[in-house]
């Protein structure tokens, strides 16, 4: 069981969250990034530098991650490969992707994007806050709980 984390845009209090929730239970860590990422040495903790590139870090995971393993991501189209596969995704403000959700979270992630490449809309995501750290803190406690119960 390994949880994987598409790093590069992955906010610091969620990979903080993650690397104590590792210690705490044992649960390997791989962050993949296209870029060094500050995280400390453990056993447990491997980082992943890969090529520069559009997906690259994604398609690494993809070909990487196990059944039992855990992915959080804020890239849509990788959650829905990663769901489409039988795995478990999460996104960093706690929201769990599942085969009812992420396809509906990718038609509508490709519609706002045709409306930002039009200038009808502008901005991107909430900021992520004190509410959102608390979501995701509940949903990996949550998968790290079932998981425990499922792999004794």
């Amino acid at each position: 069981m390994t949880i994987w984390i598409d790093a590069d845009a992955c906010p610091v209090p969620v990979r903080e969250m993650v690397i104590r929730a590792s210690e705490r239970t044992g649960v390997a860590l791989v962050f993949v990034a296209n870029s060094p990422l500050p995280v400390p040495r453990r056993e447990l903790i491997k980082t992943v530098q890969v090529a520069q590139g559009f997906d690259v870090a994604d398609n690494y995971i993809s070909m990487h991650v196990q059944a039992e393993d855990l992915v959080i991501t804020q890239d849509i189209p990788l959650a829905a490969e990663i769901v489409e596969k039988g795995v478990t995704a999460l996104n960093p403000r706690g929201e769990l992707y599942t085969p009812e959700n992420v396809r509906q979270r990718l038609a509508m992630r490709n519609l706002a994007e045709e409306l930002r490449n039009t200038g009808q809309i502008s901005g991107g995501p909430n900021k992520f806050g004190d509410k959102e750290k608390q979501s995701f803190a509940n949903a990996l406690d949550k998968w790290l709980q079932k998981s425990k119960r499922l792999n004794k």
